[in-house]
């Protein structure tokens, strides 16, 4: 094969990935359920709340990952969170049970195509990167026998006592402007400021602290932050790609606190379904994101609990 046919076929599967991905979160969405909120807390789901991790590195995976893993402990019933690929589970003195079928995921990362390397020579340009993903196959260590204890073990539940001094906390020590007050949530990037309404003013108090998540999420895409284009008005495609982020962001802060992730604006879904029929690479964008804003706010806690939510949230930015 022909190096030119080899790049059109790299790229026609780096598409096909994509499509495979947005064709999955689409369909799920037309059927009215929304990926980065599962069932938690049911008979539907024998896991713990947490981020998925690897159990041979104890890293959480992060982006487009979490929502493919999350689901796949629902549909399967998996009793943890912990995953491995198959070459993890023979180096840790197991094996994956014969028969079983392992989870797509994928890796994120950049390279630079021959073309644009020769055109940056030639005009003296900075070349520039291509974002492309790769395919790998994870296990679930219940799939997996042979394991040591300690990576079979399920992990213990968040401590529910903790969530509300914690997210006290993370308010307090992002430095972000919030105030208490009004009938309504909001974020104002241009005053950089959030105001959320008394908890007694919702139905469950726990829902405070998921409005509150939201809100920060938002907050995060400030300028001063990671820079995220908020300049959307309502109505609008870049509006509904920001509220998606904040969406899935707000899940990821919820699940590492311990929180069961909700829908806060389910009626935004026709502008979600929208954007992601148009563009087959925004489910997967709006979900990096939304890892790196969580990764942002939880990397502000307090260092006492930091230390127990980092096992939950990891920092594996080089995921999709």
């Amino acid at each position: 094969m022909s190096t030119q046919s080899k790049r059109v076929r790299a790229g026609a599967d780096r598409t096909n990935l994509y499509d495979d991905i947005t064709d999955k979160i689409i369909a799920q969405l037309e059927a009215g359920h929304f990926p980065w909120v599962q069932p938690w807390g049911t008979a539907a789901a024998k896991a713990p709340l947490s981020l998925p991790t690897n159990a041979s590195t104890g890293r959480a995976y992060g982006g487009i990952n979490v929502l493919i893993l999350w689901g796949a402990v629902i549909e399967h019933g998996y009793p943890t969170q912990s995953w491995l690929t198959f070459r993890q589970a023979v180096s840790l003195g197991g094996n994956v049970r014969k028969g079983e079928r392992g989870i797509t995921v994928v890796y994120a990362d950049r390279f630079v195509p021959g073309e644009e390397r020769n055109r940056a020579e030639e005009t003296g340009d900075d070349a520039r990167a291509v974002p492309f993903l790769k395919r790998f196959t994870v296990f679930n260590v219940e799939q997996c026998e042979g394991l040591p204890d300690a990576i079979a073990a399920a992990p213990l539940p968040p401590d529910v006592g903790s969530i509300e001094p914690r997210v006290k906390a993370l308010i307090e020590a992002t430095g972000i402007e919030f105030h208490i007050g009004g009938n309504r949530a909001w974020y104002m990037p241009s005053h950089d400021r959030i105001q959320v309404p008394p908890p007694q003013a919702f139905f469950e108090p726990i829902n405070w602290h998921r409005t509150a998540l939201h809100e920060l999420g938002h907050a995060t895409g400030h300028r001063s932050r990671l820079a995220r284009d908020l300049s959307g008005i309502f109505g609008s495609k870049k509006y509904a790609f920001e509220e998606l982020v904040a969406e899935i962001c707000a899940a990821f802060s919820c699940a590492s606190f311990g929180i069961v992730p909700i829908v806060r604006h389910a009626d935004y879904i026709g502008s979600w379904l929208k954007v992601l029929r148009e563009d087959n690479r925004a489910i997967v964008r709006a979900a990096s994101r939304a890892s790196k804003a969580a990764d942002w706010l939880l990397g502000h806690l307090p260092d006492e609990t930091a230390l127990s939510i980092a096992k939950d949230l990891g920092n594996d930015r080089r995921a999709a």
